[in-house]
C-alpha cells in the first residue's frame, strides 16, 4: 500500500455537552475557540503528527498559508520543525531515528528538539 502524507493524521474531540467545559481565560491561553470548549460545546478538530519531533499539530481550520512539507520523509511538518530545517547546519532525523540512536545504547542525547546534540558514547575497546 502506497504512503499517503495524511496517515499520520488524527482527531481530537472535546466533549463538555454534559460538563461546565473550560473558563473563556483557559480556553484562550491554551488556543482554544471558548464557544466551543466552554459549558455544553463539542469541539472536533483534525490533528497532525510531526514525525520531527514526535508532537501533535491542532490543524486550524482558518490557516491560508501551506502546511510545512518534508520531502526527505515525504511528510507534513510541523512549524517549529520547518524552521529548524530551513537552517543550513540541519541534519534530517525523525523522532524515530533519534529513539532508536538513544537506544542501542551508542548514542546519548541533550539539550531540546529545538538544539538536539547527539553525542557518541566512547566505548572500552579502543
Amino acid at each position: 500500500m502506497p504512503f499517503v502524507k495524511t496517515s499520520r493524521d488524527g482527531e481530537l474531540l472535546i466533549d463538555h455537552s454534559a460538563s461546565p467545559g473550560l473558563p473563556p481565560g483557559v480556553a484562550q491561553r491554551m488556543d482554544l475557540p471558548p464557544e466551543l470548549v466552554g459549558e455544553g460545546g463539542v469541539m472536533h478538530a483534525a490533528t497532525l503528527g510531526c514525525p520531527h519531533c514526535g508532537g501533535v499539530v491542532l490543524l486550524n481550520p482558518m490557516r491560508t498559508r501551506e502546511r510545512a512539507n518534508c520531502f526527505k520523509c515525504n511528510a507534513y511538518i510541523c512549524d517549529g520543525c520547518a524552521f529548524l530545517a530551513s537552517k543550513p547546519d540541519y541534519v534530517h532525523r525523525t523522532f524515530a531515528e533519534v529513539a532508536e540512536m538513544v537506544t542501542s545504547g551508542k548514542w546519548t542525547v541533550s539539550g531540546t528538539m529545538s538544539n538536539l546534540v547527539l553525542t557518541p558514547k566512547e566505548t572500552s575497546d579502543g
